[in-house]
């Protein structure tokens, strides 16, 4: 509601969406020398406290600087989950089983992204609008601040998963794969 094109505010979302193009491949490297789980924790704590950061900011009237650094936390955050939770799904599998578990995985995902958007525009709806850019806020803030809440319980999740190494056959057989 500050009247930006819909290009102005693409661009001024951009360090949000730049950030995994640079973190994603090093976090994927990452995954193989940092226990995956560690990677995805901290990966979803920094996406749920900027969530929850952009929530407790946002206004009508918020200057863009205050958005930058939420939003840059929150594409490393993306980053530092979707590279190592592949590795740690492959890695909780044999090797044959791979094509399956990749699949799940993708599947869950996207799953979790539909309810994510339907229940947090249920909140949205229930606590904000479209009438001005006051209602707009109350809604986004809320919506916001329930999806940092939520994603910071999956950081605790995350840190949760238990640890588990291949065993020698299963590294031998997937080297002898590729």
């Amino acid at each position: 509601m500050q009247g930006y094109s819909p290009l102005g505010a693409g661009l001024r979302i951009l360090p949000w969406t730049l950030a995994p193009m640079f973190i994603a491949p090093i976090a994927g490297a990452l995954s193989d020398k940092i226990p995956g789980k560690n990677l995805v924790g901290i990966g979803l704590s920094l996406q749920g406290a900027s969530l929850a950061w952009m929530g407790l900011v946002s206004t009508p009237t918020v200057a863009y600087t205050q958005l930058i650094a939420p939003f840059v936390l929150a594409g490393i955050g993306m980053s530092l989950f979707f590279a190592p939770m592949a590795n740690i799904v492959l890695s909780a599998v044999r090797p044959q089983e791979e094509g399956q578990a990749s699949g799940a995985n993708n599947a869950i995902r996207e799953l979790g992204g539909v309810f994510g958007v339907a229940v947090l525009a249920s909140v949205f709806a229930s606590y904000g609008g479209y009438e001005s850019g006051q209602t707009f806020s109350d809604g986004m803030n809320v919506a916001l601040i329930i999806g940092g809440i939520v994603v910071g319980l999956g950081a605790v999740a995350a840190f949760l998963i238990p640890g588990r190494k291949r065993t020698e056959q299963s590294a031998g057989a997937l080297a002898e794969a590729a």
